[in-house]
């Protein structure tokens, strides 16, 4: 299928273009579909289910945690705060840098 894109206008190239992408779409969700099927055939040849060797429901449930606690505030501006892990923030190391102990935040 041979098709002229010099002669087409702005608006036909545009329609065409929407046109591709979800062809693009539907063929991706096509493989996708196809490739977990074929995942899943396999895990089955051996006894298990796909769940089952990719631990889904333990992998999600680490990745989706909440942040600690905060127990740091800054007196200044109480929307900031800090939890104590990670690097320290502006307001902290500007505070201990002018002589206040961390004590001071502590919620």
């Amino acid at each position: 299928m041979a098709v002229d894109l010099d002669n087409m206008n702005r608006k036909e190239l545009e329609s065409l273009r929407k046109d591709v992408d979800r062809a693009l779409s539907t063929l991706a969700d096509r493989e996708k579909k196809a490739a977990l099927a074929a995942a899943e055939k396999a895990a089955a040849e051996h006894g298990y289910s796909l769940a089952d060797l990719t631990n889904a429901s333990t992998a999600r449930s680490r990745k989706s945690g909440t942040k600690g606690a905060p127990k740091y505030r800054n007196p200044a501006d109480p929307s900031q705060t800090w939890t104590g892990k990670g690097r320290r923030p502006k307001w902290i190391v500007d505070a201990e840098s002018a002589g206040r102990p961390l004590s001071d935040f502590e919620i």
